[in-house]
């Protein structure tokens, strides 16, 4: 295969490479994998934070494969999934306006609502050993110290790991510094992504964040959902919350019923291609 079609797809400014890849056979999706670099590089390939696969599921209606800028595939997109259901319509792939799709952080379920997209993201975890982080129990207001800096970091998975730091103003904060420090501290047994979060008030959060394996990103879904879950452990913020980033609006809600955090925003479609593989 010479010429690979793609979309171009973001979230909120999060932007992503898409492949129909539910009839790829092994070998091409080997050569894919090898790849991910070229594609996600923004000078010499098409340039993303992250590459999805539309795959075959057994699980569910269909199966997500989310590979990371640096190469490394990740367990779960918050922005990516919203992209992902909208490219399904748009490729007349489905017509559903709810499906299920297997990753590998679980089953995650998107659904229309109105013109932007809820995705029932499951439930947090705070649990240390699940997340993964090299801690017993559970990390809430925890002091974290790095060059001679006390932070207090509260710590979420959301299929991924999250750690978040409230800060006193996001502009100001030096995300590129401390982003890194943080995303490969010891702690992290396989890293982690780092949100560093401003209270407006009780329903409005301002975030920054800094993602494993692609550097600061204009949005992160999952690190939106994971801050409103430790901004409500904190006391902070009520259940819903408005989360303000720098590539738009995102709206989370963590359900006191069913402990579920559904997460509602936009998809926006960007353009079609072909790039020689």
């Amino acid at each position: 295969m010479d010429k690979l079609k793609f979309s171009k797809m973001h979230g909120n400014g999060n932007d992503f490479v898409l492949i129909n890849a539910l009839k790829m056979g092994p070998q091409v999706l080997s050569r894919i994998k090898r790849r991910i670099k070229l594609l996600s590089d923004r000078r010499f390939g098409v340039g993303a934070d992250q590459v999805l696969l539309v795959l075959p599921s057994k699980k569910a209606d269909y199966g997500m494969k989310i590979f990371n800028a640096d190469g490394s595939d990740v367990e779960m997109c918050g922005n990516g999934i919203r992209c992902f259901f909208k490219y399904l319509h748009e490729k007349r792939i489905t017509v559903k306006k709810k499906i299920t799709v297997s990753t590998k952080a679980g089953i995650v379920t998107p659904r229309f609502k109105g013109k932007l997209i809820e995705v029932d993201m499951g439930e947090p975890i705070l649990s240390c050993r699940q997340i993964p982080i090299n801690w017993d129990g559970e990390l809430i207001n925890r002091p974290l110290s790095l060059q001679s800096i006390k932070f207090f970091i509260t710590c979420v998975s959301m299929g991924n790991p999250h750690c978040i730091i409230f800060v006193d103003n996001t502009n100001l904060f030096p995300v590129s510094t401390y982003g890194p420090l943080l995303e490969k501290h010891h702690l992290f047994p396989q890293k982690t992504n780092v949100e560093f979060v401003e209270l407006v008030n009780k329903k409005h959060i301002r975030m920054r964040v800094w993602e494993r394996g692609v550097g600061e990103t204009p949005a992160c879904g999952s690190g939106a959902c994971a801050a409103a879950v430790a901004a409500h452990l904190n006391k902070k913020t009520t259940r819903k919350v408005k989360v303000e980033l720098n590539g738009g609006i995102l709206k989370v809600d963590w359900n006191k019923k069913d402990n579920h955090v559904f997460m509602t925003g936009p998809a926006e479609y960007v353009y079609d291609g072909e790039i020689k593989i």
